[in-house]
């Protein structure tokens, strides 16, 4: 469970969801990792490691962002099956017998995909919509709409996982990326049980924009289209230019059209040169390698068997 600013729900999420494990496994862990939060998240987190030994907590030194925090959980989880879920509540523990027993089944992966976005305005889920179109656009892999981190995973797909270097991530990518048989669950999310989501728009377009450029060439793609298509649109203007000016003697325009016609052009340059910079940025931080978390402090016994 990835958490940033969610002392108000742990308190009760922590105990359902380990209510809703117990009799599914003799062994099992839940690991809260704590993304940089600013509120009582610690001290909410070291009092339920002292009541329940099943409970690890994970402090990253700053906010890293829900991509690193999920890394940082896969790193930490020592189980045959990991499962993925957020820490306010929304998503169901009632949904993980059902999970379960698909792995059991022979599923690798079992994701639950949302049925509807009512919690959502009509332009976010929009935007969503075409997010997923555009990021699917020619690829050679189908990230699944509407799903998102909550899912269960076979140990095997949480060592892929684990085993790829990039630093910018984009969780719904790789887990497509990576494969295996993988089976989908619908789900409803539930309210939250306390506070406001802390992932807003401005987050959302962060995060699609890694996506976008850690898994599709559709910007570049599309840029080379823009340059044909103006090429083409140029030398169909200049010949009818040409003729009218030939068979009708009407005059070749001037400033306004040559104006016009070079700001627009300098605003596709400028475009195009902003696009390729991010991808050559996103390049620059891969090639640091510095690492995509940092832990300050780990409680909690979990499957360890002790304190860490």
């Amino acid at each position: 469970m990835p958490a940033f600013n969610e002392a108000g729900n742990l308190g009760m999420v922590v105990p359902q969801t380990l209510a809703a494990l117990g009799p599914l496994s003799p062994q099992i862990e839940l690991i809260v990792v704590d993304d940089g939060s600013r509120d009582d998240t610690a001290r909410v987190m070291q009092a339920l490691c002292a009541a329940h030994p099943q409970v690890v907590f994970v402090k990253l030194s700053r906010n890293f962002g829900k991509e690193a925090a999920l890394t940082a959980g896969l790193d930490a989880a020592r189980g045959e099956v990991v499962v993925l879920m957020d820490a306010d509540g929304q998503h169901p523990a009632a949904l993980l017998p059902e999970m379960l027993a698909k792995w059991q089944q022979g599923a690798d992966v079992v994701y639950a995909v949302r049925k509807t976005r009512d919690d959502q305005s009509a332009l976010q889920a929009g935007l969503v919509s075409l997010f997923y179109k555009l990021i699917n656009w020619g690829s050679r892999i189908e990230i699944p709409a509407n799903a998102g981190d909550f899912r269960l995973m076979d140990r095997q797909v949480v060592n892929a996982l684990k085993a790829l270097p990039e630093r910018n991530r984009f969780m719904k990518g790789l887990y497509a990326w990576v494969g295996f048989n993988s089976t989908a669950i619908d789900y409803e999310p539930l309210p939250r049980a306390d506070g406001l989501t802390k992932f807003g728009l401005g987050g959302s377009f962060a995060l699609a924009l890694t996506g976008m450029i850690g898994f599709s060439t559709a910007p570049l793609r599309l840029l080379t289209w823009v340059g044909l298509l103006l090429s083409l649109a140029s030398l169909g203007f200049g010949s009818w230019v040409v003729m009218e000016h030939f068979l009708h003697g009407v005059s070749v325009p001037g400033y306004a059209t040559l104006a016009a016609g070079m700001m627009f052009l300098s605003g596709i340059q400028l475009l195009s040169i902003g696009i390729l910079a991010e991808y050559v940025g996103r390049i620059y931080d891969e090639v640091k390698l510095r690492p995509s978390y940092i832990v300050a402090q780990r409680s909690g016994q979990g499957l360890d068997g002790g304190p860490g």
